[in-house]
């Protein structure tokens, strides 16, 4: 086994505090991922997203944020895949993302709710032939026997739809409407910035400094 209690790495590359946030946390969100575009990161878009099954035990996968508005966070998928399944059931879930080459991460906690029908045909008629043709061959985290089974459905969905395949109506888009958001910053020593954004009755904005 490898050694992990020696893995340190000393942050240093910024600083952040409440005087230099946005009052809109959306605001502040939008202006570090174009930092974090302008910094060419690979695929900035990628987040952890965190669910909890009907026993209240957490399940975390890393998906692609797809858009960010007023609105909220969102997100595309099969409803009938687990994480799906779980926001039936619980439809709170957390974000997390994570730019390591620029020391921050952005938590985002709140209420999970379906996208329109128009909103989810629309960006599934924005995808390629192949990833539409996949919504349709995956049962998305269901049990194969093996990978000729998959490339079967994907052959057979290839027959019956050419290069127009519709969105299945057990595929779509979710929206995660914030209430909770934080902007981590990582400083020397542990001693890094945590700025917490709070929702109020009134949708304004509490903001906050937390401990490391």
């Amino acid at each position: 086994m490898g050694s992990f209690s020696n893995l340190r790495k000393n942050y240093e590359f910024s600083t952040l505090a409440k005087s230099d946030v946005d009052l809109d946390p959306i605001q502040q969100f939008d202006r570090w991922f174009k930092q974090a575009v302008d910094a060419k990161l690979p695929e900035p878009n990628t987040m952890t997203l965190a669910t909890v099954d009907e026993c209240g035990r957490p399940n975390a996968r890393i998906i692609l944020i797809k858009g960010v508005d007023i609105q909220g966070f969102t997100f595309f998928t099969n409803y009938q895949s687990c994480k799906g399944l779980e926001l039936a059931h619980n439809p709170y879930a957390t974000l997390l993302f994570y730019w390591i080459e620029l020391e921050r991460q952005v938590r985002i906690q709140g209420r999970v709710s379906k996208t329109t029908n128009a909103e989810s045909d629309t960006y599934f008629a924005s995808r390629s032939v192949g990833s539409r043709i996949g919504a349709w061959a995956s049962k998305q985290s269901s049990m194969l026997y093996n990978r000729a089974e998959l490339e079967a459905r994907e052959v057979h969905f290839t027959a019956q739809f050419g290069n127009n395949p519709p969105r299945p109506p057990h595929w779509g888009g979710y929206r995660l409407t914030p209430n909770i958001m934080e902007f981590w910053q990582g400083r020397p020593s542990r001693m890094h910035d945590r700025i917490q954004y709070l929702r109020n009755p009134d949708n304004t904005w509490k903001i906050v400094r937390l401990s490391p």
